[in-house]
């Protein structure tokens, strides 16, 4: 059993990858303005006068509008939440069939429950129809219902209660736990290269004075610098997610002890259904927050 992974159905693969590939364009997207506009005010220091220069200067704010509406017109941000949170509950629901937890509890035929798990998948691409032209083609061919996950399914409740504590509740509480450190480290290192860019500001404003011979002065590029980087940390929400990801961390570590309590079905059912609520409970609120705005 030690071997044994869990292979999710080919539907959560397709969101996941899409949510992924979302991500990277949003923020490829984002960094690009950044920089254009870091560029626009590096132009701006000059001033000597030149047809080429000027030039130059408008297809930078030519590129900026193109990118702003593009950006807008396609929206990769809410492909992102949404493919995100589209995986995290198929996530979910692999997981309860596997363990046999409701609503797919055990039963002597188990086709009626992959029946209901292969009705569950249809209702929920059903329902999320915005993906169908956004995931890769090659991805439809694979199993929704894997081999691995009727193994799993198959085990005994000691060997389904051991697995999951293994491949789910270690794992997510680690993968939380690195998230948490991860964007606390990283809110750290953006605020400390916040703080050298306003010192370097102040350091220009008291040498100005004494050369007043020099007629360029940065100032323009570092507080578009400054500004970009309060943008992105806005953007990443590093301090939000460090408190979220800590909080269920804690939350995991808190039920974990109750699963080698567990000595029946029903027990089981009743702890993988807090757990994964647990789970899905950040991502639910993302979205959610994302869909206010």
């Amino acid at each position: 059993m030690s071997k044994l992974s869990l292979t999710y159905p080919a539907l959560y693969k397709a969101a996941s990858d899409m949510s992924a590939t979302s991500q990277n364009l949003y923020h490829r997207f984002l960094i690009s303005e950044y920089a254009l506009l870091f560029l626009a005010a590096v132009l701006s220091m000059v001033t000597i006068p030149s047809s080429l220069l000027q030039s130059i200067h408008a297809l930078v704010f030519i590129a900026l509008v193109v990118l702003l509406l593009y950006r807008y017109k396609t929206k990769p941000e809410q492909d992102w939440y949404k493919g995100r949170a589209l995986a995290e509950s198929i996530k979910t629901s692999t997981w309860r069939y596997c363990l046999r937890a409701s609503p797919f509890e055990d039963i002597s035929d188990v086709r009626v429950r992959r029946s209901e798990f292969r009705n569950h998948l249809r209702e929920i691409l059903r329902a999320n129809r915005f993906i169908g032209d956004r995931i890769p083609p090659d991805s439809a061919a694979d199993d929704q219902i894997t081999i691995s996950m009727d193994e799993i399914r198959a085990l005994s409740l000691e060997q389904r209660r051991n697995f999951y504590m293994e491949h789910r509740i270690r794992e997510q509480r680690k993968w939380y736990t690195d998230k948490a450190g991860y964007n606390k480290l990283a809110a750290k290192r953006w605020v400390i290269t916040c703080t050298a860019i306003y010192a370097g500001a102040i350091v220009l404003l008291v040498v100005r004075p004494s050369v007043p011979e020099w007629n360029i002065w940065p100032f323009e590029p570092l507080i578009v610098l400054a500004s970009s980087i309060i943008g992105w940390m806005q953007i990443k929400k590093f301090n939000e997610l460090t408190s979220a990801y800590t909080l269920t961390a804690h939350e995991i570590g808190i039920i974990q002890g109750r699963l080698v309590e567990v000595n029946s079905e029903d027990e089981l059912s009743e702890f993988i259904n807090e757990a994964e609520l647990a789970f899905s409970r950040e991502h639910t609120q993302w979205v959610a927050r994302q869909n206010a705005l």
